[in-house]
């Protein structure tokens, strides 16, 4: 089938490991003006509380996307042949400013939005999610599909700091970004900081799906509740690495044992298939602390499932 919209580099002809490493060895773009859905990259990780690294996430998430090919092997879906897809390059972040930071990344998606393209990023800790929220869901909230091992809907930490990679989905809240009542978090495990750590969360109408839960049903139970708590609206999707367990991704800033496997994450991501997705992000790839890139395949890979699925949507609502 051929096509007029961006198409990656053939590595029959030219090996994975040549050439300049953009996302899914797709062009590099300086504007999303023309596409359906923008790659970003977010190389920030000024929210970390403990293990930095994910600054360097986006890189290293390229350079394993060079494995990704043309086809999906399960729902035989092209990507690239139903949007127009491009590697817009990484937002300019600062590092050491943390609330300048936030406000380049909400204008550098904000960009994106005004384009008419979809964001889908890769991070970064998981703070990067907030200003991209304040971007895509500036017009009205969204709701939310949350593969994580934590619920990130913290206060604040070390005596009122209250931007951190534990809270930027209270904040969304709060700010009016995202709609609790079609939240729904997938995977929640690990000790906690307090007894009633999650009260909060819950008392918004958030639904926390715990690990033990989800082990205790199936991959279509769980994305069939998802679903239907997302309903028809506008809905983001974030993809937080440390939801699968460490054995099968240990480059991430704070692992929790007894996670998904990469294949439960992989069969949970392609059933999002029909839902209204604005905007997505794979994040807390941290590649100091990663074995043979086996963290940022998987990142990699997500982003490619995500990636299929989203423009399945574009393709069916154009």
């Amino acid at each position: 089938m051929t096509s007029s919209f961006h198409q990656p580099i053939d590595a029959a002809e030219v090996p994975r490991f040549a050439g300049h490493a953009t996302f899914m060895r797709l062009p590099a773009v300086t504007s999303a003006k023309g596409l359906d859905i923008a790659l970003i990259g977010i190389p920030w990780d000024g929210g970390t509380t403990n293990r930095a690294g994910a600054r360097h996430g986006p890189r290293e998430i390229r350079n394993q996307s060079s494995l990704m090919r043309r086809v999906h092997h399960v729902s035989k879906i092209e990507p690239f042949n139903l949007a127009n897809i491009a590697d817009a390059g990484d937002l300019a972040v600062n590092p050491i400013d943390l609330m300048m930071a936030l406000q380049q990344i909400e204008d550098g998606v904000a960009a994106v939005v005004a384009a008419g393209a979809l964001p889908l990023s890769a991070g970064g800790d998981h703070l990067t999610t907030l200003p991209v929220l304040r971007a895509v869901a500036k017009s009205r909230p969204v709701g939310l599909i949350h593969f994580d091992a934590h619920s990130d809907t913290n206060d604040s930490y070390f005596g009122g700091q209250r931007f951190t990679h534990g809270t930027p989905f209270r904040r969304a809240i709060e700010e009016g970004l995202l709609d609790p009542k079609r939240m729904v978090q997938i995977g929640i495990r690990g000790s906690n900081y307090e007894l009633d750590e999650h009260q909060w969360a819950k008392d918004q109408g958030i639904r926390i799906i715990y690990m033990e839960e989800f082990c205790a049903r199936s991959v279509d139970d769980v994305m069939a509740e998802a679903r239907a708590i997302a309903g028809t609206g506008p809905t983001y999707v974030s993809f937080d690495i440390d939801c699968i367990d460490p054995s099968m991704a240990p480059g991430t800033g704070t692992p929790e044992i007894g996670g998904f496997l990469t294949r439960e994450a992989q069969a949970m991501v392609r059933r999002l298939d029909g839902v209204n997705i604005v905007g997505a992000d794979v994040v807390e790839v941290a590649p100091p602390f990663d074995v043979g890139g086996m963290t940022a395949l998987a990142g990699a890979t997500m982003l490619f499932e995500l990636l299929c699925v989203m423009a399945k949507g574009v393709a069916e609502r154009r």
